[in-house]
């Protein structure tokens, strides 16, 4: 992989209900961004019609849908997504090798699979009650060499996991979610956050930001500081 612009590594989720909700955060952003994320919410809602608009907009397409089914099925879905042209797409790594396997088999080169480890949801408190004893970074790790094995071209992790997921796939890139801008921030479901500047001094290749920038009085300036952030921080 070529070295990636600081504006390239900010990917921003476009995590609205509809297309009217789309095209209004996408006028507001005013093609800054040139990589978005279409999460479950919006694909659901619109399908491959909200990929059109992205790149009508000339963006690129994170397609997160965090595939978890019996390796046939993903397969098939694997190859959906390629068709309507993805460049990245997640699945869960706890699907298993064989289910990543098949789906690298089916990518044929044409969209990047990205292995969801741990949701940043999640913490240490919410393993224990699933009856798992590995500590998260030790499951990151786990998980990372496995998707390695089966092909796949990326991990997602959480910014406190960067460190783990790179020495135990370090030829993988690493999608970092989770991420907040520097300084106080508000509480919500994702537990395990960090500062763009820390995730891209571990090691992050790319970073996935969606309500600071989403919820910003201006999206379009949000991400611009985002994008100094990590051009200072890299």
């Amino acid at each position: 992989m070529g070295a990636l612009s600081a504006r390239e590594r900010v990917i921003v989720a476009l995590d609205v209900p509809d297309r009217a909700a789309l095209a209004a955060l996408l006028d507001r952003l005013d093609g800054r961004p040139l990589f978005y994320k279409v999460g479950l919410e919006l694909f659901i809602a619109e399908g491959e019609r909200a990929i059109e608009l992205v790149r009508a907009r000339g963006g690129r397409v994170f397609l997160d849908l965090k595939l978890h089914d019996i390796p046939e099925t993903v397969a098939r879905a694997v190859a959906s997504a390629a068709r309507i042209e993805a460049e990245l797409l997640t699945l869960h790594t706890s699907g298993g090798y064989e289910m990543m396997s098949r789906a690298a088999e089916a990518s044929r080169g044409r969209v990047k699979l990205l292995g969801v480890t741990v949701l940043t949801s999640l913490a240490e408190d919410d393993l224990r009650a699933e009856g798992i004893g590995q500590t998260i970074p030790e499951m990151v790790k786990a998980r990372a060499r496995i998707a390695a094995r089966a092909g796949l071209s990326g991990l997602v992790c959480s910014p406190h996991e960067i460190g783990a997921a790179r020495e135990a796939a370090p030829g993988l890139l690493t999608v970092v979610p989770g991420i907040r801008p520097s300084g106080p921030r508000a509480s919500d479901d994702q537990k395990r956050v960090a500062s763009a500047t820390h995730a891209v001094r571990d090691g992050a290749d790319y970073l996935v930001v969606g309500r600071p920038v989403r919820d910003a009085a201006d999206p379009a300036q949000a991400f611009e500081a985002l994008v100094r952030e990590v051009e200072a921080a890299g």
